[in-house]
């Protein structure tokens, strides 16, 4: 059995202990989905994530793109976001792809508000950790997961600009809202909160 199997095998163990945990933090955090400045983070380190490599880090993910995202809204100077996916995974894990593409006439520069509050997050360089889910139905907010070692389970260390033209894929990982939720309002620093159908 090669050393990164036994490496994915304990990250599977860790991972059903830390999702419990999660799921009782959660239950404690509400919000009814206004509060963009609410903070918060979870910790856990799913198995199988888009996925650790022999280093620890999470490399970016390319979307499947199918033909017409699921969600598509405009925020600030001509930059547009697309989400292609909201997948539930195995574990209680649901996984968000997409991309973010530069419409405009000019480069974009990513804001650093993109990478969240969190200084320990912000300290790993810049990331997608501040986009959150809320489920209204359920009153929680969700945040992007955290590994053992406090990195975003999302897309970072990414070139911060942009140029006309060009696009960013991103994925983010966070906790599963409960089967019976079907939908949740995506929430990301410069763009307006928009409706995802969950899969």
């Amino acid at each position: 059995m090669s050393m990164r199997h036994m490496r994915t095998m304990r990250r599977a163990g860790v991972a059903a202990v830390l999702s419990s945990a999660l799921v009782l933090t959660l239950s404690a955090c509400g919000g009814d989905g206004d509060d963009g400045n609410a903070k918060g983070s979870s910790s856990s380190a799913p198995a199988g994530t888009k996925g650790s490599d022999e280093a620890g880090s999470v490399p970016e993910s390319t979307p499947s793109a199918p033909a017409d995202p699921i969600a598509t809204v405009k925020g600030d100077k001509g930059v547009e976001m697309s989400v292609y996916s909201a997948r539930r995974d195995e574990g209680g894990f649901l996984t968000l792809e997409g991309e973010v593409k530069n419409t405009g006439s000019e480069g974009f520069t990513a804001p650093v508000q993109w990478s969240g509050q969190e200084q320990s997050v912000a300290a790993t360089g810049r990331s997608f950790a501040g986009m959150t889910l809320v489920d209204s139905q359920g009153k929680k907010r969700y945040y992007v997961l955290r590994d053992t070692d406090n990195r975003p389970l999302t897309t970072y260390a990414y070139s911060s600009f942009i140029q006309p033209g060009d696009s960013l894929t991103f994925f983010a990982q966070f906790p599963a809202p409960p089967a019976t939720t079907t939908q949740v309002a995506l929430q990301f620093p410069g763009f307006p909160s928009t409706t995802i159908e969950l899969s």
